[in-house]
């Protein structure tokens, strides 16, 4: 006999090593308001791109993801191109950055920071 699994989707995700380097960005700004805010913009190699900014204003159509203290903004025109990803910060020897990882994206560059669909 097969058991059914559920799971709930994962609209967008925020990793616990993402959410604590927001945590402590904000902290290091002193405006416990701050959000990061995660975009997707035309351009860049592979055709769309990701940008990250810090925002205290929440637009009434944003999707917003609580973890662990930490909150994370959506467009609802990123939205689209993000179901399904999780942000995530990297330090390696490319530096220290968030990065998305996107499961909707087809190619990728090798910056990681633009991708096509």
């Amino acid at each position: 006999m097969s058991t059914v699994q559920s799971h709930d989707p994962v609209i967008i995700a925020l990793t616990d090593t993402a959410a604590n380097k927001v945590k402590t960005l904000v902290a290091e700004e002193g405006k416990p308001g701050l959000k990061l805010r995660v975009f997707v913009t035309g351009g860049g190699c592979s055709g769309f791109q990701y940008g990250f900014s810090f925002d205290e204003d929440v637009a009434e159509d944003d999707t917003i993801v609580d973890h662990q203290g930490a909150t994370l903004l959506v467009d609802p025109l990123s939205y689209q191109y993000l179901v399904g990803a999780k942000v995530d910060y990297v330090e390696n020897l490319d530096g220290s950055r968030f990065v998305v990882n996107n499961p909707m994206a087809s190619t990728t560059c090798g910056c990681g920071s633009s991708f096509s669909i």
